[in-house]
């Protein structure tokens, strides 16, 4: 008989295959390596250092090339703590004291991910997982261990744990999908699976004795499932799920040309996310129409200074001119305490989701602020570039990033530079203030965008990286559609479009809902562009309008969930 492990669906759809289990103790392998002299185990060391810089460098040209912007900024911070010359004097010390090179690399790792856990910080946490990373990497190199050899059938990678080098180095025509004995939704490991599409199911770590390698399961990214040894007829079931799914994601790629409109006519515009430039490609391929949000923090991660005006000019002007007439909205830095930059000196905070972050750095640091703004109004003559704010709770703030967006227009008069002077400036709603006072807030901006991901955990207070409370983490609460249905009716009622750009707009089963609230864009993943787009395409937006008081009236999320998944027939499980 079957056995079902219920763990956490982080990356959704389905695999069946043979699960190939990753070993990553490295204790064999150390207690049988002969070490030579301290000078010969430096130049081991120097040597791996390079070969693994290489194959990380390789890895991120990679990402960059299929447009993985998410993927390619976390390896880059490999190559980082790779070239930190503290890390590395901390590691010639032990080789110098006898420590062999292997041992060494790793007790050096270990120190620095320790000091790195210690701070009550996500972002330092997760550094931690990437100095492993490296250390390990460096280590296999020194030892002569090889990487995962794949067959011709594809496989599903099951580990305590995988290190993000190793999860954007798979094959993805290889591997199926993934079980891991720990992770979260914000794990750079999963991030990484995600930008793949490699289904992927995480907290099995109490379970992972009971898989046996080489065994056939069933990995759902749906229900959070893993069904080891299943029987004949539930194999059959999903393995024509796996076919549906194939054959959907092909009908999809097919329709990307086409409008989203539906079936009476209303037109929602489909976005990208995107990170930099380099997703733009990508972002096209998949028939986005605009850009959502660009996520300008990543021009100013992995570096040692503030991008000048310049570098930053030329970044926006690209993503405008290849959105052509479609609207490109480029959020301001959006950066805090959970992924801090050593040039904006911002110290560690006890709570960096609730502290000084985003446009509360902006307004305090013309420095920053100011250049970023002359170049998105240079970069505006090019398209159609519109200027959102993060993180406000109120109209203030907004008056404030006006006084600075003057400011800056003052600047480049003086300096005889060209730019557009009337540049559309909107908010990110992610906050309750911002969501119950939308009708307030809307007098000072020319658009909302809803960001979801943050919106949800503010309002229910669950940080969704917490795998305790993880499951609490709900789109689809009463509480987080009554303030989207709120920020929607305010934007309309002051004549301006609403957007939405979280994690939610991607969903297939939310797509029939958000039509229903009058929702004017979504933003989404490119990847999730096509599903969304036939959805819907086979919509009646006022069949779904008859369902919103219905459902805004419902008890829970569950309720309506079950309600959705019944009337729109969406195959979300």
């Amino acid at each position: 008989m079957a056995k079902v492990l219920h763990g956490k669906g982080v990356v959704t759809g389905v695999a069946v295959g043979q699960v190939k289990i990753l070993t990553t103790d490295l204790t064999a392998y150390l207690d049988s390596y002969n070490a030579g002299t301290p000078a010969e185990e430096i130049e081991k060391l120097k040597a791996s250092i390079v070969i693994a810089t290489e194959e990380i460098q390789k890895i991120v040209d990679k990402a960059h090339k299929a447009g993985e912007e998410n993927q390619a900024a976390i390896m880059e911070a490999h190559i980082q703590i790779l070239n930190d010359p503290v890390f590395e004097t901390s590691i010639f010390d032990r080789i110098e004291k006898s420590m062999s090179a292997p041992r060494a690399m790793l007790a050096a790792g270990e120190e620095y991910a320790s000091m790195f856990e210690s701070m009550n910080n996500e972002y330092f946490k997760e550094r931690a997982a990437d100095v492993r990373d490296v250390s390990k990497r460096v280590v296999r190199h020194i030892l002569g261990i090889k990487g995962v050899e794949f067959g011709d059938e594809p496989i599903i990678l099951c580990a305590a744990e995988i290190e993000p080098s190793v999860m954007a180095d798979i094959p993805i025509e290889k591997v199926q999908g993934v079980i891991l004995g720990t992770g979260s939704t914000t794990s750079h490991a999963v991030i990484i699976a995600k930008s793949r599409g490699l289904v992927t199911v995480v907290g099995l770590a109490e379970f992972l004795g009971d898989i046996t390698d080489g065994e056939q399961i069933i990995l759902d990214g749906y229900s959070g499932e893993v069904i080891l040894s299943p029987e004949q007829e539930r194999l059959s079931e999903y393995k024509t799920m796996l076919e549906e799914q194939q054959e959907q994601r092909r009908r999809d790629l097919e329709n990307v040309k086409l409008p989203a409109v539906t079936t009476d006519g209303v037109k929602v515009q489909l976005a990208a996310n995107i990170g930099g430039p380099a997703d733009m490609d990508n972002a096209l391929k998949f028939g986005c129409e605009g850009i959502g949000l660009f996520r300008t923090e990543f021009l100013f991660m992995g570096r040692e200074n503030i991008p000048t005006e310049e570098e930053q000019f030329n970044a926006y002007k690209q993503v405008a001119e290849k959105c052509g007439e479609h609207i490109c909205v480029i959020r301001t830095m959006d950066i805090g305490g959970d992924k801090p930059l050593p040039y904006l000196q911002v110290e560690e905070e006890e709570n960096p989701f609730l502290g000084y972050r985003a446009l509360r750095i902006s307004l305090q640091r013309p420095d920053v602020f100011i250049p970023q703004l002359k170049a998105l109004l240079r970069a505006a003559i090019y398209g159609q570039i519109a200027i959102m704010l993060p993180m406000v709770i109120g109209i203030g703030e907004i008056r404030k990033a006006k006084a600075f967006l003057e400011q800056a227009k003052e600047e480049l008069r003086k300096e005889g530079k060209e730019f557009a002077d009337n540049v559309p400036v909107g908010i990110m709603i992610e906050t309750p203030a911002a969501a119950v006072t939308a009708d307030l807030l809307a007098k000072e901006c020319d658009f909302f965008s809803i960001g979801t991901n943050d919106l949800v955990q503010y309002t229910l207070a669950v940080d969704r990286g917490n795998v305790q409370v993880s499951p609490l983490y709900n789109q689809f609460h009463p509480a987080v559609l009554k303030l989207i249905a709120n920020t929607i009716k305010a934007a309309h009622d002051h004549g301006i479009w609403a957007g939405m750009c979280g994690e939610m707009a991607g969903d297939p089963l939310a797509t029939a809902l958000l039509v229903a609230m009058g929702m004017d864009e979504l933003s989404m993943s490119a990847p999730a562009i096509p599903r969304v787009k036939e959805i819907v395409r086979k919509l009646s937006s006022e069949q779904c309008k008859q369902t919103l008081d219905e459902v805004l009236a419902m008890n829970d999320a569950d309720e309506v969930r079950d309600y959705l998944r019944k009337k729109f027939t969406v195959k979300h499980k």
